[in-house]
């Protein structure tokens, strides 16, 4: 039986400052991170101890020396959040990460909560910078001078599962999901075949089918193999083909439609081979095709369309669930999976309130059409690029969600909630509630585990293995017992596992 599908996003964010001659990524993003106050009273560093991003899952690891931050550089690097986020500087972007999430519901919500935080950062950090210097941040991939950036998703897998198999199977969904997932992108870069508009982001920088890079030559399946829990009994997959979505619509079906493809592969429930003869190419034309129905090559010699093999996925989800009981959550993604599948194939125009790639279009071509431009002209890069612009009142997509020109999943109750507040069912509950409880004793953490100095004695490590454990249910009453911090390790009946 296949494993819950805890989840999360790492989505790196676009970063400029306006009026600033000798702008530098890196110390900006830095300002943006600083400048963001939590419920702690002193700096908590990231533990990196067990971090091995060289770690690949087809059973080796590259030899090349780890270069870990210090102390301090780790200090002003990261935040860790009550909400149970880490918040950080990733090369020369600002990241967040999502606390794990059991469902696309609440990593919709959490997901939306980083823009918030994203939000705020800015406005602190413009509070204490020159008044015509003006951040801003783009949730996007790409800054159309060659460069990409990252929003990848994570999903818990079971350790058994062949990645063999893994790599077989979601391989034709990740090339495919695209119709439905893509942002949306004027022109395109990395030396591909030119285009007016594409589907997706991330398709000219996917050079090959598997591999361990995110940086260079990035791959469709990627293999890093870096679990985060018991590595016994998991694997993290770790995905880094994904467009960075405004669209809560399109973040909710992308991640709900993988968790339950990843599941039908966990239980070998997939009997059908729909490797296709070439991905990269066909990722890259896929996205260029504003059809959705330029049939792609398989490995067997037929062609389907985008649609069609999206819907071979779909039939083979309804009968794996056909005698199993269906949460609410995944009964709602199976809708929405199939009703986008029928939109697309009626008129993909038709989703102009749901698919970020369909609802920039949508801007687009009205803009053009209105001051009469050709899609080469710089104006219209421009309005791309707002589109992702995260401040309130100034990014096209939240004045889209303000007119309720958009649909939604979640409230801004919740948003703002998940901005301090972690998820209750998984292990990111105990962490962000250590943060909020003992930040003074805690001196560094990680997703699985946290470190308390009580100034006497050694430091004492708690691991957090399972991502299921450490929630609500199972620490509530552990917590109203525990005070203080020393408390809580005293009543911690097996120090070394929450």
């Amino acid at each position: 039986m296949a494993i819950p599908k805890v989840m999360g996003v790492e989505t790196e964010y676009g970063i400029t400052v306006r009026n600033q001659p000798d702008f530098n990524p890196i110390l900006s993003s830095l300002l943006l991170i600083n400048s963001y106050e939590t419920y702690r009273a002193a700096r908590i560093r990231w533990d990196y101890e067990a971090e091995s991003p060289l770690r690949d899952a087809r059973g080796f690891e590259y030899a090349e020396e780890k270069e870990l931050p210090s102390k301090e550089e780790s200090r002003l690097i990261n935040l860790i959040l009550s909400n149970g986020a880490r918040y950080y500087v990733d090369h020369a972007h600002p990241e967040y990460s999502t606390p794990e999430c059991t469902n696309p519901r609440d990593l919709v919500v959490w997901d939306k909560a980083g823009e918030r935080i994203l939000n705020l950062s800015r406005m602190r950090a413009e509070a204490v910078s020159p008044p015509e210097q003006r951040i801003v941040i783009y949730k996007n991939n790409t800054d159309y001078k060659g460069n990409s950036y990252g929003c990848h998703e994570n999903y818990l897998m079971d350790r058994r599962t062949p990645f063999t198999r893994i790599a077989q199977h979601l391989m034709p969904f990740l090339v495919t999901r695209q119709v439905f997932t893509g942002s949306g992108k004027v022109g395109s870069e990395n030396n591909t075949e030119p285009c007016q508009y594409q589907i997706s982001q991330r398709a000219d920088f996917l050079e090959t089918e598997v591999g361990l890079e995110t940086m260079h030559s990035r791959p469709i399946i990627n293999t890093r193999d870096e679990p985060h829990a018991d590595p016994e009994k998991y694997r993290r997959l770790h995905v880094i083909v994904g467009d960075a979505n405004m669209s809560e619509f399109t973040t909710y079906v992308k991640v709900g439609t993988t968790a339950i493809v990843l599941a039908l592969v966990e239980d070998d429930a997939i009997d059908r081979d729909l490797s296709l003869e070439n991905p990269v190419v066909a990722f890259r034309g896929i996205s260029r095709d504003l059809t959705c129905r330029q049939p792609v090559r398989l490995k067997d010699g037929r062609t389907l369309t985008p649609i069609d093999l999206q819907r071979e996925y779909l039939e083979l989800a309804h009968r794996y669930y056909r005698d199993r009981e269906l949460d609410p959550v995944t009964k709602d993604v199976l809708v929405k999976w199939e009703y986008v599948l029928d939109r697309l194939a009626e008129d993909p125009m038709t989703l102009t309130r749901e698919l970020d790639w369909v609802i920039k279009r949508d801007l687009l071509e009205g803009y053009a059409a209105k001051y009469a431009l050709d899609w080469t002209d710089p104006r219209v890069a421009m309005i791309d690029l707002q589109y992702h612009d995260i401040r309130p009142g100034k990014g096209l997509y939240g004045k889209l969600e303000e007119a309720e020109s958009v649909e939604r999943i979640v409230t801004d109750d919740e948003v703002v909630k998940a901005m301090y507040d972690p998820p209750k069912d998984t292990r990111a509950y105990f962490r962000g509630m250590c943060l909020q409880r003992y930040s003074e004793e805690i001196v560094s953490a990680s997703w699985d585990s946290i470190i308390f100095d009580l100034k006497e004695g050694p430091l004492k490590k708690i691991f957090m293995l399972e991502p299921l454990r450490g929630t609500e249910a199972f620490v509530r009453q552990l917590l109203e017992e525990s005070p203080t911090a020393p408390d809580l390790l005293r009543n911690i009946s097996k120090p070394s596992v929450v």
